[in-house]
This record gives structure tokens, sequence and C-alpha cells, in this order.
């Protein structure tokens, strides 16, 4: 058993959304922090059913002079709930726990998100930290952290499994696509832009798919919140840049498993763009368990000169890049040095597959291993 590092909806005597994919354990840390509640789980067809139904039937299920904590997990199945959930809070003033694998479908189908009666906050998969010992380097490359992996005696087949019902079969239980099977080799084309600036059109003539149906196809992934677009940092820019995001699928885990491999396949096409994954993955779970409020993009300028992540917010400015090179040298460097001349406050860090602290030219060089446990210090420095 993992302890979490999200404490903030518990500090607050208040409402929250806790959104996330499926598989990072939303379920299980409700039920720890709140193992005497009331609990609708609409992925339950006895919840579901009826609540579905007729949303009111929610009143029959609280006692009439209960007035502690209500948990209702996948909110987003039966989203006319939030009515009930909003008129609740107002007329009992009952405090509910809501968990969604999707906060912006929700938005685009226009319903009621307690208009500022409850805050929102996100669950990832394992941290690092999270980890302690458990966690090993290789396996993360390989497997990723959805916590379920770690007690699985076949974490590749766990996974497998996971693309099976959650990125396949869930879609078409939604209805979010009609042709599964285009959807399926979509998602197999996407896992080839892991990492990379997207060509949404390059993507659709792979898949054998119209780009409005591409586009559909990303957009349905950032839905479910297991895919993440990353923008070009622009701010005061001093050079031309690429206008294009980068995208990445939420988990190494989870883009190892959707990615055909075969024996033309070098470890390197895949283990560098999962280990930039790793390294997204602690960015965004760090930054938002802290409530840190960096905006995370990436930099690249029309010649080619790239820094993988930059940070941006109330604390600074960050500049991260990702090199698998176990002996790192000033070359490795050239694009944070690029990058520093433009911005000179930032905070300029290589992480690399050395075993060894370097400073090259003023920019700290770590090696991915240990710099993976220190994100939460490189974010709050």
């Amino acid at each position: 058993m993992f302890h979490r590092a999200i404490n903030a909806p518990l500090s607050a005597d208040k409402s929250f959304f806790l959104f996330g994919p499926r598989g990072t354990g939303k379920t299980t840390w409700l039920k720890q922090h709140f193992p005497q509640t009331p609990f609708v789980n609409l992925l339950q067809s006895e919840f579901y059913m009826p609540l579905s139904a007729n949303p009111g039937r929610l009143r029959e299920l609280i006692p009439p002079d209960y007035s502690g904590w209500i948990v209702i997990d996948e909110v987003q199945r039966v989203p006319e709930l939030l009515n009930e959930v909003h008129d609740l809070i107002e007329s009992r003033g009952l405090r509910f726990a809501l968990t969604g694998s999707s906060a912006r479908s929700l938005r685009r189908r226009g319903v009621n998100l307690l208009g500022g009666r409850a805050r929102t906050w996100h669950m990832h998969p394992l941290t690092v930290r999270e980890q302690a010992e458990a966690f090993d380097l290789a396996n993360s490359l390989r497997f990723g952290h959805l916590p379920a992996r770690f007690s699985d005696p076949e974490p590749r087949r766990y996974l497998q499994t996971y693309i099976a019902t959650y990125l396949k079969e869930e879609v078409a239980q939604e209805g979010l696509t009609r042709n599964l099977g285009h959807f399926s080799r979509f998602l197999e084309t996407a896992a080839f832009s892991q990492g990379e600036t997207l060509n949404v059109s390059g993507v659709a003539r792979e898949a054998q798919v119209s780009r409005s149906v591409a586009e559909n196809y990303f957009s349905i992934l950032e839905d479910l919140l297991i895919a993440v677009s990353l923008p070009v940092f622009t701010r005061h820019a001093k050079r031309k840049l690429i206008s294009q995001h980068k995208f990445y699928f939420f988990d190494a885990g989870v883009f190892r498993t959707v990615r055909p491999t075969g024996p033309l396949d070098s470890e390197a096409e895949i283990d560098g763009p999962a280990l930039e994954t790793l390294v997204l993955q602690e960015l965004r779970a760090i930054n938002d368990y802290l409530a840190l409020d960096y905006e995370i993009s990436y930099w690249r300028t029309r010649n080619g000169l790239e820094v993988d992540f930059v940070l941006y917010g109330p604390r600074g400015l960050i500049a991260i890049e990702i090199k698998r090179s176990r002996n790192p040298g000033l070359k490795d460097t050239r694009a944070l040095r690029e990058f520093r001349t433009d911005y000179p406050p930032a905070k300029c860090f290589l992480f690399h597959g050395g075993e060894s602290d370097l400073n090259l030219n003023g920019i700290l060089a770590m090696p991915v291993r240990a710099a993976l446990g220190k994100i939460e210090e490189i974010l709050l420095a």
C-alpha cells in the first residue's frame, strides 16, 4: 500500500472534485479517507442504472439526518447528478467528494460544476517519492507508475488489459466514437508521436482516417485525461519558434503498451520518449499536489534548438532538458544555454543517464534517477 502525497482536499472542509485517469488510485484513496461514508460508485450498475434514469434518487441514498461526507465516484457517467449535488450543498450543507475521469468533457456538455462551491484537484500515477523503495528506473521505463501494476505479478498483461478495457472499450461504451477499429489503429499510430511535435495530418494519414477524425480522436484522449498536449513557450520570444504542440500519453507504461514494437525498433527510440514521459509525470504531479501553479510547456526554435520542459509560474522560470547520455558534455547543454541567453532568470537543469552531478557552464547536470526524486526541491527552490 502506497501513501499518496495528495492531502490538500482533506485540509479544507469543503466539497471537492478529484479528477484523474482511470487506474490512478482515486477510488482507493477515497475509501481510505472516507471509510464510513455513503459511497456511490457509478461504475456499478446498482447505482448507475437507477441514477441515470432518475438523478433525484440520489436523495434516497442519504439518510435524512445525515450531515457528513458523500462520495460519488466517476460522476461524469451521470453528469445530471451535479444539479442534485448543488442543491444538497445549498439546502442541507452536505459535503461531497466527487471523482471523474474527465473535467473538460463535463464542461463541454454544459453541466453544473457547482459554481465554485467545490475545489478541483487532480490524481496522477504514483510519484517516485510515493513509491519510496519500490522505485526502479528500469521497471518504470517499461511499466510506468499506475498503482495496480506494482501488485500485479504480470504488469505487462495488466497494462494490456487496461488498454483494452479503458482506452478502447470505455471509449466505445461512452459513445465517443462509432468505429472502434479506426480508434484502435489511431492509438497505435499516435504512440509514435510520443514526445514529438504533433503532425495531425501525418497521424491521420498513417491511421487511415481523415484529419478531422484524427483531431477528434486526439481531443478524446485529452478529454479522458490520458493524453497531454504541451504548448510552445512563447513569452517575450526573441527567436522564431515553431507553433505545434508536443504530445504525450500520461504514463510511460501506457505509452509502451500502446506503441507497437518489433525487431526493427531500437531501445533508444522507445526509452527516450518513455524517459521524457516519466519526468513529465513527476512534474505534473508535484505541480498539482503542491498547488504551485506552474504552466508546463516546451521550447523549440525554427532551427531545431529544443528544451524539453519549461515551467513558468509565480515561483519563477525553470528549463529542463533530458539526455540519455551517460557522459554529458557542453554540447548537450547548447539548447539550455541559448534559452538562458534569451531568459537570464531561468534556472536550467540537464537530466542525464550517468551517475554523477556535474556543473556544465553553470547548468546543473543531474543523474535522471536521482533527479526524479528531487523534482519537489527543484520546483520549490
